[in-house]
C-alpha cells in the first residue's frame, strides 16, 4: 500500500511538474508595444508582414489556432516565409487597452483575431477567425491556408497587378 502510495504521489509531482513548466503561448506581463515594434522591423528586414494573433491563453480557439498551424506543414512553412508572428495578450491581467485601440478595437469580432501589419507597421488587415472555423471544432486548415496566402507581402506586391 505504501509502495503504491509513493508511487501515486510521485507521479502526481511529476505531472505538476511539467504542466507548471509549460510554456503559455500568450505573455500577460509582457510589453506588446515594444515587442511589436520589434516585430516591425524584423518584417521590415526580412521582407515580411507582422501578423499579431490577438487573444489569451484562456482562449481554447486561440490555442487550437496555434496548434493546427504548427501541425500542417503548408501553414506553418507560409507562415515562416512570410509573417513575423506574435501573440498579443488579451487577459484580465493585461487587456492591453492601448494597443487594441491604435487597431480599430479588433477585440469586438471575438477572439482570436488576427491584425496584419504591413512592414512599416501599417494595419492593412483585421481578419474575424470565425470565417476561418471548420464548423467543428477547429478550423478548416484550406481556409486559414488561403486566408494567409491572400496577405502575404508577394500577394500584395504592385507588379502583380500591373
Amino acid at each position: 500500500m505504501k509502495k503504491n502510495l509513493f508511487f501515486f504521489i510521485s507521479l502526481m509531482l511529476i505531472s505538476f511538474s511539467i504542466f507548471a513548466q509549460e510554456k503559455k503561448l500568450y505573455d500577460a506581463a509582457a510589453d506588446a508595444k515594444a515587442d511589436i515594434e520589434v516585430a516591425v522591423k524584423k518584417a521590415a528586414a526580412e521582407n515580411k508582414f507582422v501578423v499579431l494573433q490577438a487573444g489569451g491563453n484562456w482562449c481554447s480557439w486561440c490555442l487550437e489556432f496555434a496548434k493546427i498551424s504548427k501541425a500542417n506543414p503548408q501553414i506553418d512553412s507560409l507562415i515562416n516565409s512570410s509573417f513575423v508572428w506574435y501573440e498579443l495578450n488579451f487577459s484580465k491581467e493585461n487587456k492591453n487597452e492601448d494597443v487594441f485601440s491604435k487597431y480599430g478595437y479588433p477585440q469586438r469580432f471575438g477572439f482570436p483575431v488576427f491584425i496584419i501589419l504591413d512592414a512599416k507597421g501599417h494595419r492593412i488587415h483585421t481578419q474575424n477567425s470565425e470565417y476561418l472555423e471548420d464548423g467543428k471544432k477547429s478550423y478548416d486548415q484550406k481556409k486559414v491556408f488561403e486566408f494567409l496566402q491572400q496577405w502575404t507581402p508577394k500577394s500584395l506586391a504592385a507588379e502583380n497587378y500591373k
